[in-house]
This record gives C-alpha cells, sequence and structure tokens, in this order.
C-alpha cells in the first residue's frame, strides 16, 4: 500500500494549481513593470469589465465539463440587450418586462441547441456556431447595423445590475458581486450536489451515466439554456454598464470564454472541470487584456498572449495529470 499524499502534492495535483501559479507571476510581473497596475483607480477600472464576460465563462464551465461548447454566447450577449433595449425605446414594454422578455428568448435560444444537439445528435460545435450567425444576422437586422439608445432609461432595474458604489479607494458596480455570487451558487451545485455528479458522468462517460440512470439529455439541454440565459443576463449587464447596446457586442467572446475556461482546468473532453478554477482563468485573461495595455504593449498582440497561456496550461495541465496518474 503505498503513502498517502501529502497536502502539498494534493494541492500540485488540483486542476486549480498551475492556473493560480500563473496568476500571481502575472500580478508580480505587471505590478514589477508598472506599479499602476494594482492602484486602486486601474483595479476598479479591472474590476469594472470582468464579471460581464466571468459571467459567461461559469455557465460555459459547466457545459464543456459535461461534454459540450457553445460558440453562439457571444452572439446571445449582443442580441439580449438589443432585445430589451428595442421594446423599450418603442414603447412596447417597460424595461422591467423588456429584460424579462430578452431573458426568456435566451432560454429558447439554449433550448433550440439543446435540443438539436440531443435530439438531432448533431454536434454542438456546428449547431451553436449555425446559431451564432442566425442570432447575430438577426440582432444586425434589426438595428441595421446601428446601436440601440439607452441612456434615456430610468430603473431601479439598472441600479440593481449595474448600481455603482465605494469601498474605500476603490469604485465597485454591483455586477461584479452577482458574478461572486454565480460563482458561488453553481460551485456549489457543481461540487455538492447530485446535479453536479451528473454533470460529471455525463461529459466523463455518458454510457455509463445513462446505466446508471443519469438523464444526459436532460442534463445537458438544461446547460445549453444556463449558459445562454447567463450570456444574455451578461449582455443586458454590459449595456447598461457602458450605455450602448451594439449589435456587435460580445464578438469573439466565445472563443475567449471557451480560453478562459481551458485555461482554469476544465477539460476539453469533458468530465472534469472547477469553477475556482475558471474564476483564476477570467483573471488571468483579463489582468493580461490590462496588463500589456498599461505596460505600453499595443493591445493588438493580445491574441498573441491569449495562445501562447493556452499552450502553456494545456502541456502544463498534460504534465500534471500524467504525474497524478502515475503515483507520483
Amino acid at each position: 500500500m503505498g503513502k498517502p499524499a501529502s497536502l502539498l502534492q494534493r494541492l500540485v495535483a488540483r486542476p486549480e494549481f498551475g492556473p493560480f501559479v500563473l496568476l500571481v507571476v502575472e500580478v508580480v510581473a505587471f505590478t514589477a513593470r508598472s506599479p499602476a497596475f494594482l492602484s486602486p483607480g486601474n483595479v476598479s477600472n479591472f474590476l469594472a469589465f470582468t464579471p460581464e464576460i466571468g459571467m459567461i465563462a461559469l455557465g460555459m464551465t459547466l457545459l464543456m465539463i459535461s461534454g459540450e461548447f457553445d460558440l453562439s454566447v457571444g452572439s446571445v450577449f449582443g442580441f439580449a440587450p438589443i432585445v430589451m433595449w428595442t421594446f423599450y425605446n418603442a414603447q412596447i414594454t417597460s424595461l422591467e418586462i423588456g429584460f424579462l422578455v430578452s431573458i426568456a428568448i435566451a432560454a429558447i435560444i439554449g433550448l433550440a441547441n439543446g435540443m438539436l444537439v440531443t435530439r438531432l445528435k448533431i454536434p454542438s460545435f456546428l449547431v451553436t456556431l449555425g446559431m451564432l450567425l442566425v442570432v447575430r444576422g438577426t440582432a444586425l437586422y434589426i438595428t441595421s447595423g446601428f446601436p440601440q439608445r439607452t441612456w434615456s432609461a430610468k430603473s431601479p432595474l439598472m441600479t440593481i445590475l449595474v448600481g455603482e458604489f465605494s469601498i474605500g479607494s476603490l469604485r465597485i458596480h454591483t455586477s461584479l458581486l452577482w458574478f461572486i455570487l454565480f460563482a458561488i451558487l453553481l460551485g456549489y451545485v457543481l461540487s455538492q450536489t447530485k446535479a453536479g455528479n451528473w454533470i460529471q458522468a455525463a461529459g466523463g462517460n455518458p454510457e455509463a451515466a445513462r446505466a446508471r440512470g443519469v438523464h444526459v439529455a436532460r442534463t445537458k439541454v438544461l446547460l445549453f439554456i444556463l449558459t445562454a440565459v447567463i450570456s444574455a443576463y451578461a449582455g443586458i449587464t454590459s449595456s447598461i454598464r457602458v450605455s450602448a447596446a451594439s449589435p456587435n457586442a460580445g464578438t469573439q467572446y466565445e472563443l475567449e470564454v471557451i480560453a478562459m475556461v481551458v485555461i482554469g482546468g476544465t477539460a476539453l473532453a469533458g468530465g472534469r472541470g472547477t469553477i475556482i478554477g475558471t474564476v483564476i482563468g477570467v483573471l488571468i485573461l483579463r489582468m493580461m487584456q490590462n496588463g500589456i495595455i498599461l505596460i505600453g504593449v499595443p493591445g493588438l498582440a493580445y491574441n498573441i498572449f491569449i495562445g501562447a497561456i493556452i499552450l502553456f496550461m494545456m502541456a502544463l495541465h498534460s504534465g500534471l495529470e500524467r504525474r497524478h496518474r502515475a503515483g507520483t
């Protein structure tokens, strides 16, 4: 019988360990190059735009653990606020009703994705790529390519979603609190409930999961709906914060979100991943985007850094996985 693993060995074996080390190195490196990186003003700016894409990454984490992808999240992010503000500006509904209608339409989009994947057995990559084009095209058609007016609205909903307050020198939006709440709730579901076990089983070994009574198809459909709804919520939050609802909002978010989830340790093949790892992945890429501009690197180089980090983290995760299986 082998010796029990030490606390350090167990920590190193966790999928979040590599991303956490990278996050620490990133903070130290950027702070050394530019002391303004951790200044209250810069941290406030960083925390303002991080929660929105972070929310999408949380939903994508559960979906990817179940073995599926959703490439339509960026288009839903841009489409949902277009629907809400179009209804409001045309005086069809109040802002609150428009919000609920947008969320309901997002749920229908997620349901359509899930049904096409599970009933017709079409790969989620193809289904959601098609949905991306349909949803983005609809947003452009509705608006003729122009942003919707958002600055004339006065509603308690805006304060609830993106209210602003201060903690010392830090300026905080309530969207950060919602992001933290979603992370806690989804983390609990994934790690402490039967539903979490179903999600992991659906991605790890679907046939064995079905044999044990797991409703694999139903689980995946619900995760597609969750991912679409949380993407819509994030898009509406963003439109209120920046006072603009553009039909092109969220372009390429799907790739950035998947990168965040993968960097956080979620297996591309499904069956394994954590919400904590994804939160770290979100921080890594958003800090990278903020930091490279702050130290004078052209913002257009951001994709180069994303690609390099993905390759590095995949190599690291692979190495740690082999060591873990070997018992070292």
